[in-house]
Protein backbone atom coordinates (compact mmCIF):
# COMPACT_ATOMS: atom_id res chain seq x y z
CA UNK A 1 0.00 0.00 0.00
CA UNK A 2 1.34 3.15 -1.39
CA UNK A 3 1.83 5.98 1.60
CA UNK A 4 2.96 9.67 1.70
CA UNK A 5 3.44 11.41 4.91
CA UNK A 6 4.16 14.96 5.02
CA UNK A 7 5.38 16.70 8.27
CA UNK A 8 6.96 19.60 9.26
CA UNK A 9 4.34 22.53 8.81
CA UNK A 10 3.58 24.68 11.43
CA UNK A 11 3.17 28.66 12.36
CA UNK A 12 6.19 31.31 11.80
CA UNK A 13 6.81 34.44 11.11
CA UNK A 14 7.56 36.79 8.17
CA UNK A 15 11.26 36.09 7.35
CA UNK A 16 11.16 32.84 8.93
CA UNK A 17 12.00 29.06 7.69
CA UNK A 18 10.53 25.32 8.09
CA UNK A 19 11.49 22.32 6.63
CA UNK A 20 8.77 20.23 5.48
CA UNK A 21 9.52 16.35 4.95
CA UNK A 22 7.10 13.61 2.77
CA UNK A 23 8.13 10.24 3.88
CA UNK A 24 7.03 7.77 1.47
CA UNK A 25 6.15 4.44 1.83
CA UNK A 26 5.22 1.05 -0.51
CA UNK A 27 6.48 2.40 -3.61
CA UNK A 28 10.30 2.36 -5.19
CA UNK A 29 11.15 6.11 -4.29
CA UNK A 30 14.65 6.20 -5.73
CA UNK A 31 12.53 5.68 -9.20
CA UNK A 32 10.32 8.08 -9.13
CA UNK A 33 10.04 12.02 -9.30
CA UNK A 34 8.27 13.66 -6.20
CA UNK A 35 6.29 17.21 -6.61
CA UNK A 36 5.25 19.35 -3.95
CA UNK A 37 2.23 21.93 -4.22
CA UNK A 38 0.31 24.04 -2.07
CA UNK A 39 -3.06 24.67 -1.41
CA UNK A 40 -3.96 28.66 0.05
CA UNK A 41 -7.50 29.21 1.30
CA UNK A 42 -10.30 29.78 -1.28
CA UNK A 43 -7.52 29.42 -3.78
CA UNK A 44 -6.74 26.63 -6.86
CA UNK A 45 -3.98 24.02 -5.81
CA UNK A 46 -0.66 25.66 -7.18
CA UNK A 47 2.80 23.28 -8.05
CA UNK A 48 5.68 24.50 -5.88
CA UNK A 49 8.66 22.36 -7.00
CA UNK A 50 9.85 18.91 -8.34
CA UNK A 51 12.97 16.67 -8.20
CA UNK A 52 13.21 14.11 -10.78
CA UNK A 53 14.96 10.92 -10.13
CA UNK A 54 17.94 12.11 -11.44
CA UNK A 55 18.25 15.17 -9.86
CA UNK A 56 16.65 17.62 -12.10
CA UNK A 57 15.04 20.36 -9.71
CA UNK A 58 12.35 22.80 -10.74
CA UNK A 59 10.59 25.81 -8.56
CA UNK A 60 7.47 27.98 -9.65
CA UNK A 61 8.74 31.84 -9.98
CA UNK A 62 6.52 32.15 -6.69
CA UNK A 63 9.19 30.45 -4.59
CA UNK A 64 12.55 30.36 -6.24
CA UNK A 65 15.66 31.39 -4.47
CA UNK A 66 13.77 30.99 -1.11
CA UNK A 67 12.50 27.46 -1.03
CA UNK A 68 15.06 24.15 -1.79
CA UNK A 69 13.23 20.42 -2.72
CA UNK A 70 15.68 17.80 -1.50
CA UNK A 71 15.55 13.94 -1.27
CA UNK A 72 17.33 11.57 0.32
CA UNK A 73 16.46 7.97 -1.50
CA UNK A 74 17.70 5.76 1.56
CA UNK A 75 15.08 6.92 3.57
CA UNK A 76 12.44 7.30 1.07
CA UNK A 77 11.90 10.55 2.18
CA UNK A 78 11.94 14.10 0.20
CA UNK A 79 12.00 17.78 1.51
CA UNK A 80 11.37 21.12 1.37
CA UNK A 81 13.07 23.70 2.99
CA UNK A 82 11.25 27.46 3.30
CA UNK A 83 13.18 30.45 3.82
CA UNK A 84 11.73 33.87 3.96
CA UNK A 85 8.25 32.69 4.43
CA UNK A 86 6.14 35.03 3.35
CA UNK A 87 2.41 35.55 4.70
CA UNK A 88 1.41 34.81 1.12
CA UNK A 89 3.09 31.04 1.45
CA UNK A 90 0.02 30.35 4.13
CA UNK A 91 -1.30 27.81 2.60
CA UNK A 92 -1.53 23.36 3.22
CA UNK A 93 1.57 21.46 1.09
CA UNK A 94 1.01 18.68 0.12
CA UNK A 95 4.15 15.59 -1.58
CA UNK A 96 2.89 14.35 -4.85
CA UNK A 97 4.09 11.07 -6.31
CA UNK A 98 3.39 9.70 -9.78
CA UNK A 99 4.29 5.66 -9.54
CA UNK A 100 3.41 3.26 -12.01
CA UNK A 101 0.88 5.65 -13.42
CA UNK A 102 -0.94 6.07 -10.03
CA UNK A 103 -1.46 9.59 -8.41
CA UNK A 104 -0.53 9.40 -5.10
CA UNK A 105 -1.07 12.76 -2.15
CA UNK A 106 -0.33 12.85 1.20
CA UNK A 107 -2.40 14.36 3.32
CA UNK A 108 -0.84 17.78 3.54
CA UNK A 109 1.00 19.56 6.07
CA UNK A 110 -0.38 23.00 7.10
CA UNK A 111 1.96 26.27 6.72
CA UNK A 112 0.83 29.18 8.23
CA UNK A 113 3.03 32.41 8.06
CA UNK A 114 2.00 35.30 10.17
CA UNK A 115 3.10 37.73 12.84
Amino acid sequence: QVQLVESGGGLVQPGGSLRLSCAASGIGFSNTAMDWHRQAPGKQREWVARITRGGFIAYADSVRGRFTISRDNAKNTGYLQMNSLKPEDTAIYYCNIVWLENDYWGQGTQVTVSS
